[in-house]
């Protein structure tokens, strides 16, 4: 190991530790995956987490725009403890931050009159990251990234004894990416064009929901362009100055086109606030009963009944008049919550709701966007 010196920006270091410390797990399966990693050279400086299962780099150019960022007397590399390094750093009394490493069990950090000696790990021990040398790519704007994340990843199992269902499926075919979460009980999909050879096709690349989570929180919301590249048990997001990898669920993602149709024996164009707003008003006595069950009918003429009920709280009955109302007269009944998750990621006035039947899914899509779609299974009920 080279005797590291250096002296660099607080905010540009905090904000580098920001983006990596999300890789790091409370309870590592080695103890070195504990600390950040700090490759420091005449390029700048590369920030790296890891917990396995993700791995997270961000790198720090020693100048931006003409101002100095890094001052560099002597690269190398180090690993300190993520938990200490990162608070430390945060409460240091100056703008620049001094760091300087003997060796590699021993660090200096100054600020100031601040002066805080951290014992190091040695980055000799330090995973290699995963190679994508052979990844099939392409680019996806990163606002529709998040948007595809946000509008499935809620349909994620929780169940662990089921690792696939834990993720999201991507495909891509044609040029157009689709992401699909279902934990078997509801299903949520959504697509966007991507920047991809038309010939490329990927079937079965799933990541975890938390993984996406994660990922989400570091993409801008500026519209850059993310490079995705997959292999066959990774992938990696190339951002900006971040690059994030993410190990692949192993597992055959089950195949959910034959549940999804077109063929409804009730369907209904409604506004998306008004039953938004009396679901969440019939889910708060639902909610008392631990079942989250309400109930929707056909009433009258060209009306739907909103109701649910607490034997300890009473009734809730709420009538809307949808905007086109067509097929056989409707009694079904459903988990509001997984109603509630699927119509707060609409950001349409209007949605179009298919019903194929008492026990059948009942599918919800935005009204002038085919491009996303949300199935829910309905309850049996006794009444």
């Amino acid at each position: 190991m080279k005797s590291l010196k250096l002296a660099i920006r607080k905010d540009a270091l905090n904000e580098a530790i920001g983006h990596v410390s999300r890789a790091v797990s409370p309870r590592p399966v080695i103890p070195i995956l504990a600390g950040i990693k700090i490759d420091a050279d005449s390029r700048g400086i590369t920030l790296t987490a890891s917990d396995t299962d993700i791995s997270v780099q961000s790198f720090i150019p020693l100048e931006e725009d003409g101002e100095t960022i890094v001052r560099m007397e002597s690269g190398g590399n180090l690993v300190l403890g993520a938990k200490f390094f990162s608070e430390i750093v945060r409460k240091l009394p100056t703008d620049t931050v001094e760091l300087e490493a003997p060796d590699v069990h021993r660090t200096i950090i100054r600020s100031g009159n601040a002066e805080i000696e951290l014992v190091g790990l040695d980055p000799e021990e330090y995973p290699v990251l995963p190679s994508v040398a052979d990844a099939h790519t392409f680019s996806v704007n990163g606002l529709n990234m998040k948007q595809l994340v946000q509008r499935t990843v809620f349909a994620v199992s929780a169940n662990e004894s089921t690792p696939i269902l834990t993720g999201v499926l991507w495909q891509l075919s044609g040029g157009k990416l689709k992401l699909t979460a279902t934990d078997r009980h509801r299903l949520s999909n959504a697509e966007s064009e991507v920047a991809a050879d038309p010939e490329l096709k990927l079937d079965q690349m799933v990541i975890a929901g938390r993984t996406l989570n994660e990922l989400s929180k570091l993409v801008p919301d500026d519209g850059t362009m993310i490079e995705v590249a997959a292999t066959d048990s990774q992938v990696l997001f190339r951002m900006d100055r971040i690059l994030f990898y993410s190990r692949l669920l192993d597992g055959t993602y089950p195949d959910t086109s034959r549940i999804i149709t077109n063929q409804y024996k009730t369907e209904m164009i409604i506004s998306t606030k008004a039953l938004t707003d009396a679901i969440e008003r019939a889910y708060l006595l639902s909610r008392e009963e631990k079942t989250n069950i309400v109930r929707m009918a056909t009433v009258g003429s060209g009306e739907i009944e909103v109701s649910s009920s607490s034997l300890e709280i009473g009734k809730v009955t709420e009538r809307i008049v949808p905007d086109h109302l067509a097929g056989e007269e409707l009694k079904i009944a459903f988990n509001s919550r997984y109603m509630l998750d699927a119509l707060k990621v609409i950001d349409q006035e209007k949605i179009h709701i298919g019903f194929t039947g008492a026990m059948s899914p009942i599918l919800i899509r935005p009204a002038q966007d085919p491009d996303m779609l949300h199935l829910i299974l309905p309850y049996r009920t006794t009444s």
